[in-house]
């Protein structure tokens, strides 16, 4: 590792990327096609709603079984579970109203506005999904010889009602952090990746390093090496000045690794770009020398990162 003891004192700054970055800035996600859920056809947030809302019904209904057992009642558990699974499928049939309702939301600033959708959004989804659980249940029975009756009331169409209110709060609310999810990724494909040259040419030439309300610029070819130290990582320049960030040296490596820095060690980062020379060791290690005479040890676990550097390959 480079010497550091004649290097100026280390600053204590945090770092922050540009917040104008150039085209080609930002790391490319793959887009998205704005269907229902939004993410490319990926039916997983509608999984994870059935799969939560089933666990639900089964507890709900072995729990009412077991109250009516304690009072004396009857407590058929395949029918309370029928019951259950009635309301679950009319819910996720109906989840297509939550979703346009949290998009129509979305789309507004009006705090009004957004109160009305949601009011209008819940009585009709209760509305239809009393109704719809209601007309299931009566024709699976009716299919059976059976017969069914809801006890029509006000008090009755409250407590369901209720429920209902409940079971939207807990789903508009995931759905609507889906929604962000959605247009964060749709946002960061507007602009696709630029490619071969045209990508090294759109590189910002600088990044900034903050401290505080004050910001150090600093252009990526400066950075020879970047170390771990603790809860920080060391930024090391080629003109001998030392930077000593608070982060971590993964989010570094994301971040830089388009502009030539890679990892060589389990703790160190290196501009491969100002590389002259390395040195392999009969270990497998390997030392780089950089373009200003400061030279860095490196891994055997990453020498693949700089087997095209020197005479030779890295050993075996």
């Amino acid at each position: 590792m480079a010497d550091t003891e004649n290097a100026p004192q280390t600053e204590r700054v945090e770092p922050v990327w540009d917040q104008a970055p150039a085209r080609g800035d930002e790391t490319p996600v793959a887009g998205t096609s704005g269907g229902l859920w939004g993410i490319g056809g990926d039916w997983t947030p509608l999984a994870a709603i059935a799969v939560v809302a089933l666990a639900i019904g089964i507890v709900n209904a072995l729990s009412g079984a077991q109250d009516a057992a304690w009072r004396g009642d009857s407590s058929d558990v395949g029918r309370r579970l029928f019951w259950e699974a009635s309301s679950i499928a009319v819910i996720l049939l109906l989840l297509p109203i939550l979703v346009l309702a949290i998009r129509r939301m979305r789309g507004t600033s009006s705090l009004a506005l957004r109160a009305g959708i949601a009011v209008v959004a819940l009585v009709a989804f209760s509305a239809l999904h009393i109704t719809g659980m209601v007309w299931i249940r009566k024709l699976a029975l009716w299919l059976a010889g059976g017969e069914y009756d809801f006890r029509f009331s006000l008090a009755t169409v409250l407590y369901e009602f209720r429920k209902d209110a409940v079971a939207v709060l807990l789903i508009g609310g995931t759905l609507w952090l889906l929604e962000s999810r959605r247009e964060l990724k749709r946002a960061a494909a507007v602009v696709p990746p630029p490619t071969g040259a045209a990508q090294q040419s759109e590189l910002p030439d600088l990044i900034w390093l903050r401290d505080g309300t004050s910001r150090i610029r600093v252009a990526p070819r400066d950075i020879l090496w970047i170390a771990s130290a603790g809860n920080y990582i060391e930024y090391s320049l080629a003109d001998g000045t030392q930077h000593l960030i608070r982060g971590t040296l993964a989010l570094a490596e994301s971040e830089l690794s388009r502009f030539g820095i890679a990892r060589v060690h389990r703790t160190k980062l290196a501009n491969l770009d100002r590389v002259s020379g390395v040195d392999f060791k009969p270990s497998g290690d390997f030392e780089l020398t950089f373009d200003n005479g400061q030279t860095l040890g490196g891994s055997r676990r990453y020498r693949s990162a700089v087997a095209a550097f020197g005479n030779r390959p890295a050993p075996a």
